[in-house]
């Protein structure tokens, strides 16, 4: 972990030999650092993660970021991987690489890494950002678009090719989807968080509706649980304003953390 904001890629090694891709930075140990956990096919590069790196770095806190297994510049095809896979990703570079008490801020399914990972460690996670939060979304936003076709095919080889935005094919596999299942978290009776949480959502958000983060809001244990709506927000919330309005938040957030922590 190096003291800039403009970290070099460095490589966490996987028991089982993977390699998982990381950038990350120094902070002053009086204050709470920030994770970032990104989405479903994105990587560590993204706009949102570099600007919240940067302001970061300004304000002197820790910062990590880091790629999935089969993601941006970590090892692994995509295709094998699973949400446990991603999950254990997420809590090897908490353990091994952040540093102190920590923000997590998770994007679309990075959301759900990041509650998965509060629950897993409470005593690290400090409060929680989410952004068009993708909870479930193997069982609740992916199967029910996947279409008939396309689930009988997954029944049937064990995996399917969907035709994707990023060029390569989009592959989903049995595994992804049966796995996904055993971690949801939107059926318990509530998600067993206790820490402050705040969910920025777009309105005209097609990927993960509004009503999906109502319906975690509702599940979330912590009685320090705000919404943000932004009216013309779609799913990526990656227009300079949102990503300043992020960067808001989370200054916000981490600011009532430190003084939580200096019982102030």
């Amino acid at each position: 972990m190096t003291d800039s904001a403009d970290a070099p890629v460095e490589m966490l090694a996987r028991p089982d030999g993977a390699q998982i891709a990381y950038r990350a930075h120094r902070g002053r140990a009086d204050r709470v650092g920030v994770m970032w956990l990104g989405g479903f096919r994105s990587d560590m590069s993204g706009s949102k993660a570099e600007a919240l790196h940067h302001w970061a770095a300004e304000d002197q806190r820790s910062f990590l970021r880091f790629d999935y297994f089969g993601h941006g510049a970590s090892s692994g095809r995509f295709e094998d991987a699973t949400i446990g896979r991603w999950r254990a990703d997420a809590l090897a570079a908490l353990d091994e690489v952040a540093q102190g008490p920590v923000v997590l801020v998770g994007s679309s399914m990075g959301a759900w890494m990041a509650l998965l990972c509060a629950l897993a460690r409470p005593e690290r996670v400090r409060a929680l950002v989410l952004l068009a939060p993708a909870v479930d979304f193997t069982e609740a936003l992916l199967k029910p678009r996947l279409g008939a076709d396309a689930l009988s095919a997954i029944a049937r080889d064990g995996r399917v090719s969907l035709p994707s935005e990023f060029g390569e094919p989009l592959v989903i596999t049995r595994t992804l989807l049966e796995e996904g299942r055993t971690h949801c978290l939107l059926g318990r009776a509530n998600i067993g968080v206790d820490v402050p949480v705040r969910i920025l959502q777009g309105v005209c958000d097609d990927d993960v509706p509004p009503q999906h983060a109502v319906a975690l809001l509702d599940k979330l244990r912590s009685e320090d649980v705000e919404l943000c709506l932004i009216k013309d927000g779609e799913h990526r919330l990656a227009r300079p304003a949102d990503i300043a309005r992020l960067a808001r938040m989370v200054a916000t957030i981490c600011a009532e953390a430190d003084a939580a922590g200096r019982g102030g």
